[in-house]
């Protein structure tokens, strides 16, 4: 099944792949569902289902004009899970794709759920404000669309590099992985690509952390300069009752592909 429909009719492009326990996995901005690559091999070989799937406005799925909030997105989720009739699944999410399990989680409850992963996740809230103090501030996010629309292609380029903390002495990954991340950054629509970073720049979750019921894990870098661990991952571990937390010293956002081995390593001891 290649395509699953939204509520709304639009499609939603699916990988299924593999045996045993599902797992699915949520990508982050502005990727697809193929930036779990080292993810998607390490569950396939350890037994797992493997299910990827492109948010609306990216990859291969459908791109409308309109729907780019969280709570489409919960439902989104839902009906992957639904289309593909998944129980006992293990949702993890990277950055954005956070926002995903914390939504659903509120709006669809826990029925079908086993365990959450939130990995570099933009929850609990990003933006600063006063009851968020160790925030991002708003004008990062509107600088953020202003560069998008004068030229998408030079930004994605350049935010690729702060992603994974390339600099001038570092090399965390090859010029390789960068070129993958701009071909996959670029299959999105340019207007999903704007209205995601409102989404994930304002969208308050600190609500939906009560909706985790189930063994949560957290993972963050505490070099992330694209989400800054003190109001995402440590708040969010805070947030979550019985949540873990592993930070990764001097990591950046991108630590699915800087450590792919010691995500894949801790993913698997937590799924098992």
């Amino acid at each position: 099944m290649a395509y699953i429909d939204a509520k709304d009719g639009t499609k939603l492009h699916v990988k299924d792949m593999g045996q045993g326990r599902p797992v699915v996995l949520i990508h982050g901005w502005p990727l697809t569902g193929d930036m779990f690559e080292y993810q998607t091999v390490a569950l396939l070989e350890a037994g797992y289902r493997v299910i990827t799937y492109d948010r609306r406005g990216f990859g291969q799925s459908g791109h409308p004009a309109t729907g780019y909030t969280y709570d489409t997105f919960a439902d989104d989720l839902a009906s992957v899970i639904e289309g593909l009739d998944l129980q006992d699944v293990s949702l993890v999410g990277f950055s954005m794709g956070g926002g995903e399990i914390a939504r659903y989680l509120s709006r669809h409850g826990a029925s079908r759920i086993a365990k959450a992963v939130l990995v570099a996740s933009v929850a609990p809230y990003l933006l600063k404000d006063e009851s968020n103090p160790d925030g991002v501030d708003a004008s990062v996010f509107e600088d953020m669309k202003t560069q998008i629309r004068e030229d998408r292609f030079a930004f994605l380029q350049s935010f690729a590099k702060t992603f994974y903390g390339v600099g001038l002495v570092s090399r965390p990954v090859s010029q390789g992985v960068l070129d993958w991340s701009f071909v996959l950054g670029v299959m999105a629509s340019p207007k999903a690509t704007i209205d995601c970073v409102t989404a994930f720049g304002t969208t308050d979750f600190r609500p939906d952390l009560a909706s985790f019921t189930i063994p949560t894990l957290v993972i963050h870098g505490t070099a992330d300069k694209t989400v800054p661990i003190d109001p995402s991952g440590r708040a969010a571990a805070n947030g979550i009752a019985g949540a873990r937390l592993i930070e990764y010293d001097g990591e950046p956002h991108g630590l699915f592909a800087t450590v792919p081995d010691r995500l894949n390593k801790d993913l698997l001891e937590f799924l098992a």
